[in-house]
């Protein structure tokens, strides 16, 4: 039987072709990820906004599926509107699907907490008015972005269609000149980035947080699963 310890539900956008397979990466043994898909073909604003219309319906469809948390996938669509539109959408998911919800722009802001983040150094395949509200929203908790670069990507299909190493690329060049950051975020969860974690914190001696490793150690942490699986210095943490 699938999720005989945990079924994680997992809201992505429908073009998403990376989170379930890195959150699923990043689930132990006994742990199943479950998806139900909001329509996004590209990344803006306005695409984004109409889909978290949907993000209820979504819960919902989960809900009949039992699952003991549900995972809100979308970076951007979760800090669009910035702190206060995080905490209301995971509220509103929660009470729909009758489970504990997380979000990704809340896991992540989690995560950097968690690891003492403060000065942080952001790549993302947006365009430039999502890297921007990006950058806003983790300024807004008294975090510095000292160092950021976007990939000016706009379909999504696009996004998911980068590796691993285009990700590793963008890092390094990102920190070829810059202070020093106190950790490296790799933003959107159709970024394919979980597998480089180790090997960038290993080159560059800092810690590493991407959407789907934020996700990933959030949603199992919250129902006591054991987090070993996730890349990266997250897993060390003692709560």
């Amino acid at each position: 039987m699938n999720g005989w310890r945990a079924r994680i539900g997992l809201i992505v956008p429908s073009s998403n072709t990376t989170a379930e397979s890195e959150l699923s990466t990043a689930a132990p043994a006994g742990v199943s990820v479950h998806a139900a898909r909001m329509p996004l073909e590209k990344v803006n604003a306005d695409d984004l906004d109409t889909m978290a219309d949907r993000a209820i319906e979504c819960a919902e469809l989960l809900r009949h599926a039992d699952v003991d948390i549900v995972a809100y996938g979308c970076t951007t669509g979760s800090l669009l509107h910035g702190h206060g539109f995080d905490a209301e959408l995971e509220a509103e998911i929660e009470a729909t699907a009758d489970c504990p919800t997380v979000a990704t722009a809340l896991s992540v802001e989690r995560a950097l907490d968690a690891l003492g983040c403060q000065r942080i150094a952001l790549a993302t395949p947006y365009v430039k008015d999502l890297t921007r509200r990006e950058v806003d929203y983790l300024e807004e908790s008294d975090r510095e972005v000292v160092a950021v670069d976007g990939r000016e990507i706009k379909a999504n299909t696009d996004i998911g269609s980068l590796t691993p190493e285009d990700a590793y690329r963008q890092v390094k060049a990102l920190l070829a000149d810059v202070d020093e950051p106190d950790g490296i975020f790799i933003s959107c969860t159709n970024y394919p980035s979980l597998s480089v974690v180790n090997t960038l914190e290993a080159d560059l001696e800092l810690p590493v947080v991407t959407s789907n490793s934020a996700t990933a150690w959030d949603a199992l942490r919250t129902v006591n699963i054991e987090v070993e699986n996730i890349p990266g210095r997250l897993p060390n943490l003692i709560d």
